[in-house]
């Protein structure tokens, strides 16, 4: 009898350790928890969208903290330019303008899975933008733009990312976004006309 007690005691002791142990492995973690491991990373994006029904070249960069592999808060700024025609209306003339601009702002990134090797992340984008009609005549050596046919707008971007961890310190990822923004007021233009969907690829490097 007096076996048995002792053997149920040390096996009770054993069980106790061992739930004490479980216990700080699961122990919810604050941002300030000394065991908690932060990063960052710097991104540069290539996507596609359509502004208007025509097509539209969007390229961008991102730099962000992260906090404990599962949160990240950071900035990032776009660019984009598209073929949109508009015969006869700003000069009297058969020319072409196309809409070309930019956005940028904070952004918040929740990451689910971050140390599996496919994981997914959801950045939201909250900033301010610019856009111009451009005359694309001679594009690549005038530059032109009408100073009066440019509008400033506010927008939200919210993704979708599917990443993938391909060595320690860089990710590859492919996302959907759509991007909302406020009315803008260009010459025949809708005011709606920014609003739309995306996608393309994004390539981070940092300690994650």
């Amino acid at each position: 009898m007096k076996q048995l007690i002792m053997l149920l005691i040390i096996v009770a002791i054993g069980l106790s350790v061992s739930a004490q142990d479980d216990y700080r492995n699961d122990e919810i973690q604050t941002i300030f928890s000394k065991n908690k491991s932060n990063g960052g990373y710097g991104a540069f994006t290539f996507g596609y969208s359509q502004i208007d029904g025509k097509d539209a070249f969007v390229t961008g960069a991102r730099g962000a903290f992260i906090v404990d592999h599962s949160f990240a808060i950071g900035i990032g700024g776009y660019g984009f330019v598209n073929d949109l025609s508009y015969k006869e209306i700003l000069t009297g003339y058969d020319s072409y303008v196309g809409l070309a601009g930019g956005y940028g702002g904070i952004f918040i990134e929740p990451i689910i899975g971050s140390r599996m090797p496919v994981h997914v992340s959801f950045p939201v984008l909250f900033g301010i933008g610019g856009v111009a009609l451009v005359d694309d005549t001679d594009w690549w050596n005038n530059h032109y733009s009408y100073d009066d046919e440019a509008d400033v707008y506010l927008v939200i971007e919210p993704s979708a990312e599917v990443e993938l961890n391909l060595t320690k310190f860089f990710r590859a990822a492919a996302y959907v976004s759509y991007r909302y923004t406020s009315d803008v007021e260009l010459t025949s233009t809708d005011p709606e006309v920014l609003r739309g969907w995306n996608m393309g690829l994004t390539f981070k490097l940092g300690k994650f």
